[in-house]
């Protein structure tokens, strides 16, 4: 009895060293698997070194890989080992044994009928061998959350492996583990191939995408350049003579000319200063956007400034038998501190284009200083005057009885070139630089202007709001000396810095008069 007691417990020592060795070996095994599956990352050659090992490793027949087609209704046979199972068959994905496979995380032995294990004729003796399928999770960077793949949105390929074809072999449990195991590895190296392959696509795109931006850039280069050049021959070749035509008509009008020849001679020199002023225009859109343009800040007369562009606009406005008249408000101060040149522009666009959409009625003028309370009239609502210490928001209204504007044209009346539609009354046309450059330059101020109108035939209102310097020193205006008697022609610099000198009353102001007298 002690004897077959002793004899028992060997052969169970025997049955668990022999597991313990297999253990080894599996393990053995999983590491030589794992090394040569992941020593790459490149899909297809993970896919075939994978089957080599195993087949080595198992002494398999056939060792075969089906992959999910792009529709995801079939499964396509994209690598074998020994072509027994021909490359490029397909078989429904909606199968109860793959749907069996899929629904299992353990390899599951087939019968040697089923379609996945479906090998070519053989010749001579053939018994069936024993198969089994296992699947592979395939995952993308989508299935990824919290650095978890998500199960639900995982899609599957299936391993098919078979024995060889002699009988003599049969699917042991640790081959099984073993298979499992190397199934699990094929899915994590098919899951960093497929990120490298996302990163070197998208490396790619990035490097497209660069050569495209580098290429666009030596084309804006090229366009400024060519604009730069433009822009100086606009400066000097047609700008110099542009003048001369001008101050030519000027000294011509001061002559004896017959009724006709005086017509001839003003309807030059009117075309000459419109095309001067679109010059300027060109000039300064080109500097606002390429951001080079800055303020000539300095003290002005505010008051004369305001009175000078309404009288410039009453000779036009008288023609068409308009009335326009200026109000001024009693906190408004005289002396300021700003961009004279630029407000008088500014101003002159408005009340012209006031003057221009008119037929019939008249034009009025507000100026005062904007008050925190005019902030739930302003439109956009993000402009709230805050006046600070030495500085003052100059709020400047120019109502007309004019065609009108549709709201949904007031838009396009900002944008350089923008005509409103056909509908609109605007029938004289209004597109150009004119508001887009004020625009510029009244956000250069730290303002803001908008257009309010209930739509055709109901007139416009445009509202303007600039940032402009409280002058404490009465005495601080420029003294500038007076251009030679007779060299003054209408729109010149020299003319514009000149009126400011006027009183509000429209005479000299002392300033003016002392220079005067001194020539």
């Amino acid at each position: 009895q002690g004897e077959l007691f002793l004899k028992t417990r060997a052969e169970e020592l025997d049955k668990e060293m022999g597991l313990i060795i297999r253990q080894e070996e599996t393990g053995r095994h999983v590491r030589m698997l794992t090394h040569e599956i992941r020593s790459t990352l490149d899909r297809h050659t993970t896919l075939k070194t994978t089957l080599v090992e195993l087949g080595r490793t198992l002494d398999l027949a056939e060792c075969a890989l089906w992959m999910p087609c792009q529709g995801g209704l079939t499964l396509q046979l994209s690598h074998n080992l020994n072509n027994l199972i021909p490359l490029g068959s397909t078989v429904p994905i909606n199968l109860p044994i793959i749907n069996e496979i899929f629904s299992s995380p353990e390899a599951i032995q087939i019968p040697h009928t089923n379609p996945l294990a479906r090998m070519r004729n053989t010749v001579g003796r053939y018994i069936p061998p024993e198969v089994v399928a296992v699947r592979v999770p395939l995952l993308h960077l989508s299935n990824f959350t919290n650095d978890w793949a998500e199960l639900s949105t995982r899609s599957y390929a299936v391993m098919v492996l078979v024995l060889p074809m002699n009988g003599l072999r049969k699917w042991r449990e640790h081959e099984l583990e073993l298979v499992q195991v190397v199934a699990d590895q094929v899915a994590v190296a098919l899951s960093h191939a497929a990120i490298l392959e996302d990163s070197m696509r998208a490396h790619d795109q990035l490097m497209e995408q660069n050569i495209a931006l580098d290429v666009a850039r030596q084309e804006a280069e090229m366009a400024i350049r060519a604009r730069n050049d433009f822009l100086a021959v606009m400066n000097h070749e047609m700008r110099t003579p542009m003048h001369a035509v001008i101050a030519l008509c000027s000294l011509l009008l001061e002559t004896d000319l017959t009724p006709e020849q005086r017509v001839m001679i003003e309807t030059i020199l009117k075309s000459s200063n419109l095309l001067a002023t679109l010059i300027n225009d060109v000039l300064d859109l080109s500097r606002l956007e390429d951001g080079i343009l800055e303020l000539e800040n300095g003290t002005f007369n505010l008051h004369g400034i305001l009175r000078e562009a309404v009288n410039l606009i009453k000779p036009i406005a008288s023609l068409k038998k308009l009335s326009i008249t200026l109000a001024l408000a009693l906190d408004l101060p005289i002396l300021a501190v700003g961009d004279a040149k630029r407000l008088i522009q500014t101003l002159l666009n408005v009340a012209g284009n006031a003057v221009k959409f008119t037929k019939e009625g008249h034009i009025s003028i507000e100026a005062s200083v904007a008050k925190p309370e005019y902030a739930r009239d302003c439109h956009p609502p993000e402009m709230f005057p805050m006046p600070s210490d030495g500085q003052f928001y100059l709020r400047v209204q120019v109502r007309d009885t004019g065609c009108g504007i549709s709201p949904q044209d007031i838009p396009l009346v900002f944008t350089k070139f923008a005509e409103s539609r056909p509908t609109s009354n605007r029938s004289t046309g209004g597109e150009g630089l004119g508001l887009a450059i004020c625009r510029r330059f009244i956000q250069l101020m730290k303002g803001n202007i908008w257009i309010e109108s209930e739509g055709p035939g109901k007139g416009t209102t445009v509202t303007f709001v600039v940032k402009l310097g409280i002058c404490h020193h009465p005495n601080a205006l420029p003294l500038l000396p007076m251009p030679p008697r007779g060299r003054l022609n209408k729109g010149s610099d020299d003319l514009f810095r000149y009126r400011q000198f006027r009183g509000d009353d429209g005479g000299m102001s002392v300033n003016a008069q002392r220079y005067q007298r001194s020539l």
